[in-house]
Protein backbone atom coordinates (compact mmCIF):
# COMPACT_ATOMS: atom_id res chain seq x y z
CA UNK A 1 0.00 0.00 0.00
CA UNK A 2 1.13 3.43 -1.01
CA UNK A 3 0.34 6.66 1.20
CA UNK A 4 0.52 10.27 -0.04
CA UNK A 5 -0.91 13.41 1.47
CA UNK A 6 -2.56 16.86 0.18
CA UNK A 7 -3.95 20.02 0.79
CA UNK A 8 -7.05 19.64 -1.36
CA UNK A 9 -10.14 21.95 -2.05
CA UNK A 10 -12.90 20.29 -0.16
CA UNK A 11 -15.87 22.05 -2.09
CA UNK A 12 -14.44 20.16 -5.28
CA UNK A 13 -13.63 17.09 -3.22
CA UNK A 14 -16.67 16.70 -1.16
CA UNK A 15 -18.49 14.03 -2.71
CA UNK A 16 -15.58 12.25 -2.95
CA UNK A 17 -15.13 12.30 0.75
CA UNK A 18 -18.75 12.37 1.84
CA UNK A 19 -19.15 8.61 2.52
CA UNK A 20 -15.54 9.13 4.64
CA UNK A 21 -17.04 12.23 6.81
CA UNK A 22 -20.38 10.10 7.58
CA UNK A 23 -18.74 7.35 8.88
CA UNK A 24 -16.67 9.57 11.09
CA UNK A 25 -19.57 11.63 12.52
CA UNK A 26 -21.44 8.02 13.36
CA UNK A 27 -18.10 6.91 15.04
CA UNK A 28 -18.00 10.25 17.51
CA UNK A 29 -22.00 9.84 17.74
CA UNK A 30 -21.55 6.54 19.52
CA UNK A 31 -18.57 7.25 21.30
CA UNK A 32 -20.13 10.44 22.94
CA UNK A 33 -23.84 8.54 23.21
CA UNK A 34 -22.01 6.02 25.39
CA UNK A 35 -20.80 9.01 27.87
CA UNK A 36 -24.10 9.95 27.91
CA UNK A 37 -23.96 13.41 25.31
CA UNK A 38 -26.50 12.79 22.48
CA UNK A 39 -25.51 14.75 19.25
CA UNK A 40 -28.01 15.15 16.35
CA UNK A 41 -27.74 13.94 13.06
CA UNK A 42 -25.66 14.40 10.60
CA UNK A 43 -26.36 17.10 8.97
CA UNK A 44 -22.77 19.73 8.17
CA UNK A 45 -23.19 23.34 6.96
CA UNK A 46 -22.22 23.16 3.62
CA UNK A 47 -22.37 26.18 2.50
CA UNK A 48 -20.33 27.06 5.66
CA UNK A 49 -17.63 24.37 4.89
CA UNK A 50 -17.64 25.64 1.14
CA UNK A 51 -17.44 29.21 2.20
CA UNK A 52 -14.47 28.45 4.31
CA UNK A 53 -12.54 25.86 1.71
CA UNK A 54 -13.14 28.06 -0.93
CA UNK A 55 -11.70 31.89 0.79
CA UNK A 56 -9.04 29.42 2.11
CA UNK A 57 -9.99 30.08 5.97
CA UNK A 58 -10.56 26.14 6.09
CA UNK A 59 -7.60 23.72 5.19
CA UNK A 60 -8.45 20.16 3.61
CA UNK A 61 -5.36 17.52 4.19
CA UNK A 62 -6.05 14.39 2.76
CA UNK A 63 -4.89 10.93 2.79
CA UNK A 64 -4.90 8.33 0.37
CA UNK A 65 -3.85 4.52 -0.45
CA UNK A 66 -3.18 3.93 -4.00
CA UNK A 67 -5.11 7.10 -4.80
CA UNK A 68 -8.25 6.25 -2.96
CA UNK A 69 -9.03 9.05 0.19
CA UNK A 70 -8.69 6.82 3.37
CA UNK A 71 -8.62 9.56 6.00
CA UNK A 72 -8.84 13.61 5.80
CA UNK A 73 -7.98 16.43 8.73
CA UNK A 74 -10.04 20.15 8.02
CA UNK A 75 -7.57 22.76 9.49
CA UNK A 76 -9.16 26.22 10.70
CA UNK A 77 -6.53 29.08 10.19
CA UNK A 78 -7.52 31.96 12.27
CA UNK A 79 -5.82 35.12 14.64
CA UNK A 80 -5.75 34.38 18.23
CA UNK A 81 -8.39 36.97 19.06
CA UNK A 82 -5.59 37.91 22.68
CA UNK A 83 -2.57 38.26 20.97
CA UNK A 84 -3.22 38.44 16.58
CA UNK A 85 -0.83 35.57 16.32
CA UNK A 86 -1.34 33.20 13.38
CA UNK A 87 -3.03 29.77 14.99
CA UNK A 88 -5.16 27.20 13.89
CA UNK A 89 -7.09 24.70 14.80
CA UNK A 90 -8.22 21.28 14.29
CA UNK A 91 -11.78 20.57 13.10
CA UNK A 92 -11.22 17.47 12.35
CA UNK A 93 -8.78 14.21 11.92
CA UNK A 94 -10.00 10.89 10.59
CA UNK A 95 -8.64 7.96 9.29
CA UNK A 96 -10.74 4.68 8.10
CA UNK A 97 -10.13 1.89 10.97
CA UNK A 98 -8.47 -0.68 8.00
CA UNK A 99 -6.22 2.47 7.33
CA UNK A 100 -5.10 3.00 11.49
CA UNK A 101 -1.65 1.77 11.22
CA UNK A 102 0.29 4.32 11.56
CA UNK A 103 -0.37 6.67 8.36
CA UNK A 104 -2.09 8.76 11.28
CA UNK A 105 1.41 10.03 12.56
CA UNK A 106 2.50 10.55 9.12
CA UNK A 107 -0.65 12.89 8.14
CA UNK A 108 -0.16 14.88 10.98
CA UNK A 109 3.15 15.33 10.16
CA UNK A 110 2.05 16.58 6.92
CA UNK A 111 -0.20 19.02 8.73
CA UNK A 112 2.67 20.13 11.58
CA UNK A 113 4.96 20.92 8.56
CA UNK A 114 2.68 22.66 6.36
CA UNK A 115 1.08 24.67 8.86
CA UNK A 116 5.24 25.95 10.25
CA UNK A 117 5.93 26.91 7.05
CA UNK A 118 2.26 28.96 6.35
CA UNK A 119 3.41 30.86 9.87
CA UNK A 120 1.58 29.15 12.18
CA UNK A 121 2.17 29.57 16.07
CA UNK A 122 -0.19 27.03 17.49
CA UNK A 123 -2.50 24.16 16.37
CA UNK A 124 -4.85 23.49 18.83
CA UNK A 125 -6.47 19.97 18.95
CA UNK A 126 -9.15 18.03 20.36
CA UNK A 127 -9.65 14.49 20.40
CA UNK A 128 -13.37 13.28 20.39
CA UNK A 129 -13.94 10.36 18.24
CA UNK A 130 -11.04 8.17 19.53
CA UNK A 131 -9.39 9.63 22.85
CA UNK A 132 -6.31 7.78 22.07
CA UNK A 133 -5.42 9.77 19.51
CA UNK A 134 -4.15 12.46 22.57
CA UNK A 135 -1.16 10.22 22.93
CA UNK A 136 -0.11 10.28 19.58
CA UNK A 137 -0.23 14.04 19.87
CA UNK A 138 1.17 14.14 22.72
CA UNK A 139 4.31 11.77 21.65
CA UNK A 140 4.07 14.11 18.43
CA UNK A 141 5.24 17.47 21.08
CA UNK A 142 1.98 18.31 21.34
CA UNK A 143 1.06 19.57 25.53
CA UNK A 144 -1.88 19.29 27.50
CA UNK A 145 -3.28 23.18 28.10
CA UNK A 146 -7.09 22.31 28.66
CA UNK A 147 -9.65 20.13 29.29
CA UNK A 148 -12.40 20.26 26.94
CA UNK A 149 -15.98 19.79 28.80
CA UNK A 150 -19.22 19.33 27.81
CA UNK A 151 -22.78 20.04 29.54
CA UNK A 152 -25.74 18.72 27.80
CA UNK A 153 -29.08 20.52 28.71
Amino acid sequence: MSYTFSIENGAENYLEIEPIYRQHYAEMQERLAGEGIPIGPYDPRLDRYFESWNSGYLLNYIARCDGEAVGYSNIYLTHDMHCNEFIATEDTIYFLPEHRNGTGRKLSKFILADLKSRGVMRLHLSSVTDLRVARLWERMGCKFTAYSMTYVF
